[in-house]
This record gives structure tokens, C-alpha cells and sequence, in this order.
């Protein structure tokens, strides 16, 4: 469960630097390979794309367009595609909140969409009119809001809100002319809602009792009482959730880790309560879905942080024939209404998402978007590989490592440990402009997956269970120590940079092992547990349970929480420092970042302290990220490498 999680595209970036006043390191006399350097806005110009959402409708009714969420104007807007010639339709113009499509309407071109008040996580859902009016359905000053699906019959919308309760989503039905709503399901438990059977009989609730141990239950909505029932009753620690219902409303597809290290796919038929499974692997099982009719099943495989996809036609019995695609992991797979084609994306480390489309009867395939800057090409960027070393207590770390181009013995380079956000995230492959920038200026990044990490198998993600901030923390010090040990990495300039959870890590790692690094980058992060835990926002509320059980309760280890914040141990950090806020972040408080950098600036260290006022737990403006990597640069330059000047 990730909680405090952000992802790379949201969360690692930065603004302008505050003056600091410690003379930098002597510059470095190694000699620079040839690669051509490129500022921060070549490698963020780039577009990203995003497929609507699995349980709307991708392909309008009426001409087939694709919709999608684009950042080409710098915020996400909703955009329709023409799925022959890929050109683009804007259908919002937002120039300030970051706006997701998420449905075309069942029968007309009316379209869904959604966004927050600049990065509050409030989100609200939003019929986009024929005309182009925004109409709020879920209006209310506190409401937060997630689109479920729609009715069979295409009159109703499914939402849920926590319009009646802060910390509970209820289930509505929204009349589709009209807009009235009516409640379908009110949760008095604050359940967490996972999904509606497409017949909009069943609901699928999961409670969260530990990280490790969690229920499904079902409501059947033609019960006379329509009460919750628990179909996943067992003893000891097994995790549950839901997946999809088929097709045909007959079964639950669920998650369980029940049979072994991984979270496999497992039915549950709603008739008979019949058990059998549907998908097991090596890896976790990430996601299930079928196409409208369900006559095809779409599984992913998370394996050693890539997708593994597979499309089954259930009605022939094997994998679905594609033709040669690029290189990359596929996912957001989308079909046509009459399944005829499909829609889905391919990312890779050197390429961003970029949309595809094939016709499954002639096997045509169309690459619809263009997402890379024209200004530079995939071979000046640097590929992912998965490296694994061994930490301070012999456990095996895996994670993604990015060697810049003419890295060598010969001409060695600086390096960042990168953590990701969590407790419990994952580093996986992809394209990231931050990174791909830092390495381009001869950065290695190396993104471990410490311990406590999700991916590698339930004992793997349990290991820092009530202790967090220690040999997770350890990791990536040793992590940073196998930097160090490679003939092409300079072993006096390895720094830490993370975000949210990972920015916790980044100055506790300076806090508690202040020799470790020599600087550290803190994006959005933690670093008073105290207060994070007793301010966390109250639509957490299906999960907090879970979420104390693995961090610790505020009211009964308070003690903890002190000693594993790096706030209350700041006295200790020497090495230059980097801290990113925003002003909106409903997870991690300003005020937190506010007395960090006051308490670390009085032990007279560099601090540089960049405040969005735009923003909330993570960057969804392009501005922003890319102002914020230039920062990241600049600073390392002079703090890590001592390359620039020492700001007065």
C-alpha cells in the first residue's frame, strides 16, 4: 500500500534556489566525454499522455475518437484523438489545475473529467457539456470524488463522494440528463470502495485491518438488506483485494497473497461461492480486466519493475496475436465498443508513454502520438537496467540503475541513490525526464528498492513494518556505499535525493548517518512523523487502521515517531541541503518543511528551500518540474560535483 507515494513524473522536481553560504568544493579536473548537454525544458518538453479511465468508455460513441489526458500546454487538459491521423482535439483548457478525462458518455459525446483545487486532492468529477461548459456533479467545499462507472443501461453515473461523511465514500447514481442523484450504497463503515459489477447488483468493499491483512466484502445490492457480507474469512495475515467483476456480472475477480510470496488472481463465483484461480505468477499479479463483452481478458504482470502484458481471447483459448511493437512496456489497454481495435500505451526509460492503436482484424498498427522533443533522440538517452546488490545484513537490494553516457574508471562520474515514495512504493522502469536530465549532465542515478519496497514479495514488503527509518534507512546507505564501490562512480561524490516517503529518507539519511552522503535533495517529504500521522487527510480514513499499524500510532508511539524524525535531529545534519514544498500538500504540512530548513540553516549548512505556491504532494505543472530540475542541477553542481559558484 503505498501512502504517501508520489510518482516520479509528480514528485521529483523543483523552483528557485534560496542563497546559501558555504563555499563550494574544488571543481574536478576529469576529463567531460562528448555528449551534448541539454537544459531541464528539452527533456520535460516532451507530452505526456494518459488513457481514460478502465471502467469508462475510451472510444466515443459516436466517431470512435480516443480520449486521453495531454500535458502538451504545460497542465493536463482532456483531448480527443482521431484514430486514424492522430490529430488532437482539445476539450479543456485549464491553464492551472492539472484536468484527467475519464469517460465518454454511453451514447453521446459528452465527456467525464476530473481535478483537484492545485494539488489539494479534492477531486471533484465534471461533465464536460457538448458545448464545453464544465458542470461540477459533485459541488462542496470539502468533497472529494472518484468516478466508478455507469449503469448497463447508460442512464445512471456511478460515483462515489465523501459528501456526507469526510472519512466515508458513499456510493450515488447520477441521472444522466438530469444530474440528480440518488444514494446506492451508504457506507456507515468507511470501507473502501473497489468496484461495481457491471450489472450494478454487486459492490466490492476491501477493509483494511494491517498492510499485510485486509477483507473483501460483498454487498448484493437485490438483497433485502444489502448489508456487507465477508467472503474472504481466514486466519492469520493474508491480503485481499479486488480486481474487476467479469464481464457478465458472474464473478469476482480478486488479489490474494494467500498461496505464496505474490498476489495472484483468483474468482470468486457470486452464485455459488466457488473458488479458482485465474492468473498466478512469479511476480505480483497488477492488474485484471476484460473488454466489454468479455470475450477478452487483460492481465499485467509486475515483473522485476517492468509490465508484463498479455491479452487472452477467451473465445479462442490463447494470447492475442499483435504485430511487432516498439520497444517498451504496454499498458492502458482500452478496447473499441465493438472490440474491433484497441488502444494502449508504450513507455520505455528512453521514450515517454505514447499512444497506439491496432485494428485486431487486418493487424494494422498506427502510432498516434509523438511524445519525445524533437530536439533529442532516444539514443542520447540512457536505458534502464536492473541491478541488484547486496546490503549491510546480506538481504538483496533490488533496483534501476541510469550509467551516463562515457562513464568509465577513466573518466569517472557523480551518483544519487534515488528513493522512491511510499512506505511501500516500487522504482520501476520508465521514462523520466527528471532523471534523464540529471544523468545527461553526468549524473548517475541509481533508484533502489530498499527493503519494505512492494514487488519483490510479501516477506520483502514487511521487513521495515514498524521500522521504517531504520534498516530500510540502512539500505540506502549501503546503497550508497555500492555506489562507491564502482571503478566509474567518484566515490567522494555520492548524494541522496527522494520524494515524499523517500524525501524522509533523504534527511534522515543526513540526520542519522551524516557522513554517509555529501548532500541530499528532499522533495515533499516527511520529517516530523508526529505531526504527519495526526494531520493525515480524512478520506484516509478506510486505511488508517492499516496505515498506524505499519507506521505506529500517534497516540501510543508517539516515542517512535520522535526518534525516527529527522526534525528532532537536525542538531546533526552537516551536509548541504535541499528541501521542495508545496503550499497545497494535504500529507505533508508546510509548516513541516518551514522548521526543517529554520533548524538546519542554524547549524549554519546550505539549505536551499523552494516553496510552490501551486502545488500539492507532487508537480503537475510542466513549469514547475522543469524550473524544479534545474534546481536539483544547479545545486548538485555546486554542492556535489563543485562545479558552479557558492551562492553568496
Amino acid at each position: 500500500m503505498k501512502y504517501f507515494a508520489i510518482s516520479a513524473a509528480l514528485a521529483l522536481g523543483l523552483a528557485a534556489c534560496q542563497p546559501a553560504d558555504q563555499a563550494a568544493p574544488a571543481a574536478i579536473d576529469a576529463p567531460v566525454p562528448t555528449v551534448t548537454r541539454y537544459d531541464a525544458a528539452t527533456f520535460f518538453m516532451t507530452t505526456s499522455f494518459g488513457m481514460a479511465d478502465s471502467a469508462g468508455f475510451a472510444f466515443a460513441a459516436s466517431d470512435g475518437r480516443i480520449l486521453i489526458s495531454s500535458d502538451e500546454t504545460g497542465v493536463y487538459n482532456a483531448y480527443a484523438v482521431d484514430p486514424v491521423s492522430g490529430e488532437r482535439e482539445a476539450l479543456t483548457d485549464s491553464t492551472t489545475s492539472a484536468t484527467a478525462a475519464i469517460s465518454w458518455f454511453p451514447n453521446d459525446d459528452r465527456v467525464l473529467v476530473t481535478f483537484d483545487g492545485g494539488g489539494d486532492e479534492l477531486n471533484h468529477v465534471y461533465v464536460r457539456e457538448l458545448d464545453g461548459r464544465l458542470n461540477d456533479l459533485t459541488p462542496g467545499e470539502n468533497v472529494k470524488a472518484q468516478f466508478i462507472g455507469f449503469s448497463p443501461d447508460g442512464n445512471d453515473i456511478w460515483i462515489a463522494t465523501n459528501a456526507r461523511d469526510a472519512g466515508a465514500f458513499d456510493v450515488y447514481q447520477y441521472d444522466t440528463l438530469s444530474y440528480e442523484s440518488s444514494v446506492l450504497f451508504e457506507n456507515t463503515d468507511a470501507l473502501s470502495i473497489s468496484a461495481v459489477s457491471p450489472d450494478g447488483r454487486w459492490l466490492a468493499l476491501v477493509r483494511n485491518r494491517t498492510s499485510a491483512d485486509s477483507d473483501i466484502l460483498l454487498v448484493d445490492r437485490a438483497a433485502d438488506n444489502a448489508e456487507p457480507v465477508l467472503i474472504t474469512a481466514h486466519e492469520g495475515n493474508i491480503a485481499y483485494s479486488a480486481y474487476t467483476f467479469t464481464a457478465d456480472s458472474s464473478a469476482l475477480i480478486y488479489a490474494t497473497d494467500e498461496f505464496g510470496e505474490f498476489s495472484q488472481a483468483w474468482s470468486y463465483d457470486l452464485a455459488t461461492g466457488e473458488r479458482a484461480p485465474v492468473v498466478t505468477a512469479d511476480w505480483d499479479v497488477q492488474f485484471v480486466t476484460y473488454s466489454p463483452s468479455g470475450r477478452f481478458l487483460v492481465t499485467g504482470i509486475n515483473a522485476d519493475a517492468r509490465t508484463e502484458v498479455t491479452i487472452t481471447d477467451l473465445q479462442a483459448g490463447q494470447a492475442l496475436a499483435l504485430p511487432d511493437l516498439p520497444a517498451g512496456d504496454l499498458g492502458s489497454v482500452r478496447f473499441s465498443r465493438d472490440e474491433g481495435s484497441i488502444a494502449f500505451m508504450i513507455n520505455a526509460a528512453t521514450s515517454p508513454s505514447n499512444l497506439h492503436i491496432v485494428d485486431l482484424a487486418t493487424q494494422a498498427h498506427t502510432q498516434l502520438t509523438n511524445a519525445l522533443n524533437p530536439a533529442i533522440t532516444e539514443a542520447e538517452m540512457v536505458d534502464a537496467e536492473v541491478v541488484r546488490f547486496a546490503s549491510f545484513d546480506g538481504v538483496e537490494i533490488p533496483g534501476i540503475m541510469y550509467r551516463p553516457h562515457g562513464a568509465s574508471a577513466d573518466n569517472p562520474v557523480p551518483a544519487l541513490v534515488m528513493v522512491h515514495g511510499g512506505p511501500g512504493g516500487q522504482s520501476r522502469i520508465g521514462y523520466s525526464a527528471m532523471i534523464q536530465h540529471l544523468v545527461n549532465h553526468g549524473y548517475a542515478v541509481y533508484a533502489a528498492n530498499n527493503r519494505g519496497s512492494s514487488g519483490y514479495g510479501k516477506t520483502f514488503f514487511h521487513m521495515d513494518d514498524r521500522r521504517h527509518g531504520e534498516e530500510d534507512l540502512n539500505d540506502i546507505v549501503a546503497a550508497g556505499d555500492y555506489l562507491r564501490s564502482l571503478d566509474w562512480v567518484r566515490d567522494d561524490q555520492v548524494g541522496v535525493i527522494g520524494g515524499s516517503y523517500g524525501g524522509f529518507m533523504t534527511v534522515a539519511a543526513l540526520a542519522f548517518h551524516p557522513d554517509a552522503f555529501e548532500v541530499g535533495i528532499d522533495i515533499f517529504g516527511v520529517t516530523n512523523w508526529e505531526r504527519t500521522l495526526a494531520s493525515i487527510p480524512p478520506w484516509w480514513e478506510s486505511f488508517r487502521e492499516a496505515l498506524y499499524d505499519e507506521m505506529g500510532d500517534p497516540a501510543t508511539d508517539a516515542e517512535r515517531h520522535r526518534a525516527i524524525s529527522p526534525l528532532f535531529h537536525a542538531d546533526t545534519i552537516t551536509k548541504p541541503l535541499m528541501v521542495i514544498q508545496g503550499a497545497n500538500d494535504p500529507r505533508v504540512l508546510q509548516v513541516e518543511s518551514d522548521e526543517m530548513v529554520a533548524a538546519v540553516r542554524a547549524n549554519g549548512v546550505p539549505v536551499e528551500y523552494v516553496l510552490f505556491p501551486d502545488e500539492g504532494h507532487g508537480f503537475r505543472g510542466r513549469d514547475n518540474r522543469i524550473t524544479a530540475s534545474e534546481a536539483y542541477l544547479s545545486f548538485l553542481d555546486t554542492y556535489l560535483r563543485g562545479e558552479g559558484e557558492a551562492a553568496e
